[in-house]
């Protein structure tokens, strides 16, 4: 189908985006790689009159690494994620986590931005945003907030961004060297969302635990940060029926819809699977 018509706005600076979302009011929307705005357009579902095109604010690119701190501009491709060898020396779940998103069309297109902000429980990256404790940095016409991944996904595509803000980064301190990480993805062919999905990050010492995370994609309203079932593997030896405890406490706060992927119980089964070979993964990798 063919988008209903609408103008089309292309600023230089994020100032001028803000400006023009401001001046434009609810019937502008902001446009990164496009991949979920335009089909949704495609199909009516969205009839924004204004697009606010972030494509030329070069300030929203890059990825910036002081120390343990990491920053990853907006608008920053998956491409660019898994070309960063920088990225990969210090946080390689982001890379390995970005191959899995659709195919190499949509990775050079498709920006980080774009992929946590719009509240689609089906995107990759929130999870991955959640097990990292990222915070989000908005900008808006009252200046700039700095919101907790953990804390930004309210209900399917509805979040803590407020009228006229625009999420310009995400930043996070690097794990731990010699840690450990997985995201584990099934899906039904390439290029489709998870069925569910896993992303585990944890350390180990002496044989036990000492930091883990664990959150969900593609079985709720929203990602899911699994405090409880992290909880389990903190301080564990992380041996096979610590590994199941958490994978059970995981599946517990499963809510997916029944869809094309499944039943809802069969994708909460898939969900406990996807934890447990993420789990297993994370150790193997952890030094």
């Amino acid at each position: 189908m063919i988008p209903g018509s609408f103008d089309y706005h292309r600023p230089d600076s994020i100032e001028a985006a803000i400006g023009l979302l401001a001046s434009l009011g609810d019937e502008a929307r902001v446009v990164a790689g496009g991949h979920s705005l335009i089909p949704m357009m495609k199909l009516r579902m969205a009839t924004p009159e204004h697009l606010v095109d972030l494509q030329d604010i070069t300030s929203l690119r890059g990825i910036t690494i002081n120390g343990a701190e990491i920053s990853i501009g907006a608008m920053t491709t998956q491409a660019e994620l898994i070309a960063s060898d920088q990225l990969a020396a210090v946080c390689p779940i982001l890379g390995l986590a970005a191959a899995q998103i659709a195919d190499p069309q949509v990775r050079n297109m498709g920006t980080i931005g774009g992929n946590i902000a719009n509240g689609d429980p089906g995107n990759d990256m929130p999870a991955l945003m959640q097990a990292l404790d990222a915070v989000y940095i908005l900008q808006g016409p009252e200046g700039r907030r700095d919101v907790a991944a953990r804390d930004f996904y309210e209900a399917a595509y509805f979040t803590a961004l407020e009228e006229g803000e625009i999420l310009t980064a995400a930043r996070f301190s690097a794990p731990p060297s010699g840690h450990g990480h997985a995201y584990e993805k099934q899906k039904r062919k390439i290029g489709d969302y998870a069925t569910a999905a896993a992303a585990v990050v944890l350390t180990v010492e002496n044989n036990s635990c000492q930091t883990a995370a664990i959150a969900l994609t593609n079985v709720g309203d929203t990602p899911l940060y699994a405090e409880e079932a992290s909880q389990i593997l903190r301080g564990s030896n992380l041996d096979k029926k610590t590994i199941t405890a958490a994978a059970n406490a995981a599946k517990a706060i499963t809510d997916p819809a029944e869809d094309g992927r499944g039943p809802a119980n069969f994708r909460t089964h898939i969900a406990g699977i996807m934890v447990m070979r993420a789990i297993e993964k994370a150790i193997e990798r952890a030094k």
